[in-house]
């Protein structure tokens, strides 16, 4: 499992962020303080706050979990 941080602030960034995921064939997590969502779920992401970077948990599948930080690199959040 790999594990980084995303920002999703605005609804145009979440739809395009659940299009892009959808695809994979791996799980991904968001978690939002002691809340965990799917990240392949658009009704979860709205459900959590959006205000602040978003820790997005990276499970093994079909797809490295570097891959899918490549394919994600306009959401992740540098620090």
């Amino acid at each position: 499992m790999l594990i980084t941080k995303v920002r999703l602030d605005s609804i145009d960034k979440v739809k395009q962020f659940v299009n892009l995921v959808s695809c994979l064939d791996c799980d991904l997590d968001l978690v939002s303080g002691r809340y965990i969502v799917d990240a392949k779920s658009i009704i979860g992401i709205f459900s959590i706050d959006l205000s602040q970077p978003i820790e997005l948990r990276i499970h093994d599948g079909s797809e490295q979990p570097q891959q899918v930080v490549e394919m994600l690199k306009d959401y992740i959040v540098t620090d």
